[in-house]
């Protein structure tokens, strides 16, 4: 049994896997580039508002911090949309009593810091993960401040820091068959806000997830404890609109004022923080092998970086530290049997939920606005109800089924998808949706 862990990366993957390893009695040792968040202003425009769903509160329970953190999250029931000529519409996400919950990003990472704390995890901040010595099992980090540099030796090391991750590339520098896929979407994202009312009320639905769909760009808005929304504007770096031809406070405006009327006018600040606030990328991230030998394994966004429109990073990431923990069980704590079969099980499915966080991204800005969408999901939503063991819709089998694992939610989701066109494709299908004839044409189909 190793008892000496190095986690590289302080963010919520990694404060959370220090307290399942604290919890087993590892002695872990967490190294932050970053400075400490709890003492210090948070970087606006960066917190994007986390969608904490099934699988994330699984981890989060294993480890009796739920209801901790239940404290800090607000429900959201299903989409709100906005569309374009003023009108508005619900769709739920699942069935009645699912929901996701909104998180600040900051405000959990700084409450599993403190948990990991409390648990016994030392977290060193300002320390750079410069190179790791393979051999000697032995890591040389800068303090970003005082630039002077140190060497831990670890028997264990986890590399949870990030998208960017120094650990992943270290790993994969020396490493002879490392198989690397980054991959930029041509949208980019910042971070606007809603400010809640005068007497700190919310200005919109507050248990929901807000959408303006605008067919190849969308704002989106989740909502905060103080009564603020988080909004984020999913965008086209080039081209017109975009990012770049927003270049002056009347533009961008005059743009909002056109494109999204009702947000616009609960936005004060709109102008100075589209320009103070940065615009950021969005990257998938897959990477090949995760692990070396018994002592090392990639975790988190450093393993599988993904875009966020199905609202499974996080999710994801913990549901890495959960399926480790139940190796470690299945194993005895031998990680030389631990780390290739963690491997083995989430590189599939990291891959997966990659895929359809992109799929995702067409759905959320063009297709929720789109009439016969919808219809297609009240199909699935009915025939579901009355046939819950043969059809889970796709949302729910990532959000709200932990026991299906995301490589096969992708695989029946394509099976459900492919049996959906050619039911939309029935003639008059707007009027005998609801009909046996559909109902059976469906099971049919399943049965093939």
């Amino acid at each position: 049994m190793k008892k000496n862990v190095t986690i590289i990366g302080a963010g919520l993957v990694g404060s959370l896997l220090s307290i399942y390893l604290c919890k087993r009695g590892y002695k872990v040792n967490v190294f932050e580039r970053r400075g400490d968040m709890r003492k210090e202003d948070m970087v606006a425009g960066r917190s994007i508002n986390l969608a904490l769903s099934d699988r994330g509160i699984k981890a989060l329970e294993e480890v009796g911090l739920m209801d901790d953190i239940r404290k800090i999250c607000i429900p959201m029931h299903g989409r709100y949309l906005h569309h374009a000529d003023g009108t508005t519409a619900f769709q739920p996400y699942g069935k009645e009593g699912q929901f996701i919950n909104s998180v600040s990003r900051g405000e959990l990472n700084c409450k599993l810091m403190d948990l990991a704390e409390q648990h016994g995890a030392a977290i060193a901040f300002n320390q750079k993960c410069n190179s790791i010595n393979w051999k000697e099992n032995s890591i040389e980090f800068e303090d970003c401040t005082s630039l002077k540099t140190q060497t831990s030796n670890f028997s264990l090391c986890f590399g949870s820091d990030g998208a960017y991750s120094a650990a992943r590339l270290t790993h994969h520098l020396q490493h002879d068959r490392f198989q690397y896929h980054q991959y930029y979407i041509d949208f980019g994202y910042k971070e606007l806000n809603i400010p809640a009312g005068a007497h700190g009320e919310f200005l919109m639905e507050k248990n929901a997830l807000h959408i303006w769909p605008r067919g190849n760009y969308m704002l989106i808005a989740l909502p905060n404890m103080d009564g603020s929304f988080t909004c984020t504007l999913f965008f086209p770096f080039e081209g017109n609109p975009s990012f770049d031809s927003l270049d002056t406070k009347e533009k961008v405006k005059a743009f909002f004022e056109k494109t999204f009327t009702d947000a616009e006018k609960l936005m004060p600040t709109l102008q100075e923080d589209f320009f103070k606030n940065p615009t950021s990328s969005l990257v998938t991230v897959k990477c090949f092998p995760w692990i070396r030998k018994d002592t090392f394994a990639l975790i988190g966004d450093a393993a599988h970086a993904i875009v966020p429109f199905f609202g499974q990073g996080m999710n994801c990431g913990f549901e890495d530290c959960s399926v480790l923990n139940s190796l470690m069980d299945k194993h005895k704590e031998d990680w030389s049997a631990i780390l290739p079969e963690y491997q083995s099980l989430r590189k599939p499915d990291a891959d997966a939920i990659a895929d359809l966080a992109l799929n995702n991204f067409v759905e959320m800005r063009d297709k929720v606005a789109d009439p016969k969408f919808l219809l297609q999901k009240k199909i699935e939503a009915a025939f579901s109800k009355k046939h819950p063991d043969k059809w889970i819709p796709a949302y729910s089998q990532v959000t709200f089924s932990p026991h299906i694992r995301y490589s096969n939610a992708l695989v029946n989701g394509r099976r459900q998808e492919a049996i959906m066109q050619e039911i939309m494709s029935i003639p008059a299908i707007e009027t005998k949706w609801e009909s046996e004839e559909i109902e059976k044409k469906i099971l049919e189909k399943l049965n093939v």
